[in-house]
C-alpha cells in the first residue's frame, strides 16, 4: 500500500507541474500575432491540456480510494472540496480558449490570411489569466489539506 500510494502521489504532481506548465505556454502563445502555425501548436498544446486533465482526475480518484488517508479523510475535508472545485473552475475557464483555438486553427487552414480578430484574442488571453489564477488556489489548497486542515 505504501508503494501505491507513493507512485500515485509521484504521478498526480507530475500531471499537475504539467498542467501548470501548460497553462504557462497557452498564456505565453497567446499574443498580437498568432499565425497557423502557432495556431497548430496552440491546438496541439490545448489537447495534451485535455488529456492531462484527464489523467489528473483519474490518478487523483486513485489516490482517494486507494491511497493511505482513505475516502473518507477526502470526503470529509472541505479544504479538499475547496481544490475540486478550483480544480472545476479552472477546467470551465479553458473551455472557451479550448473553442476558440480550434476555430481559429480551422480558420487559418482555410484562410492563410486569416487573421484573429483582436477582442477575440484580448478575451481569451483574459480566460487563461483566470485559468493561472484560480489554479494558484490548487497547490495552496493541497498544502493545507496535508497540514490537517479541513478536518
Amino acid at each position: 500500500m505504501d508503494t501505491t500510494d507513493l507512485l500515485l502521489a509521484i504521478a498526480h504532481h507530475l500531471l499537475v507541474f504539467s498542467l501548470a506548465g501548460i497553462i504557462g505556454a497557452e498564456f505565453v502563445l497567446v499574443r498580437g500575432d498568432l499565425g497557423a502555425a502557432t495556431l497548430k501548436h496552440l491546438a496541439g498544446i490545448d489537447r495534451h491540456y485535455g488529456i492531462i486533465a484527464t489523467l489528473i482526475v483519474i490518478v487523483g480518484m486513485g489516490r482517494v480510494f486507494y491511497g493511505l488517508k482513505g475516502w473518507e479523510f477526502y470526503v470529509y475535508n472541505w479544504v479538499f472540496w475547496a481544490k475540486m472545485i478550483a480544480f472545476v473552475i479552472v477546467g470551465l475557464l479553458s473551455i472557451v480558449p479550448t473553442m476558440r483555438f480550434i476555430c481559429w486553427n480551422r480558420q487559418a487552414s482555410g484562410n492563410p490570411s486569416f487573421v484573429v480578430p483582436a477582442a477575440e484574442l484580448a478575451s481569451v488571453k483574459n480566460y487563461v489569466r483566470a485559468e493561472g489564477f484560480i489554479f494558484l488556489l490548487i497547490p495552496v489548497f493541497a498544502a493545507a489539506m496535508a497540514r490537517g486542515y479541513g478536518d
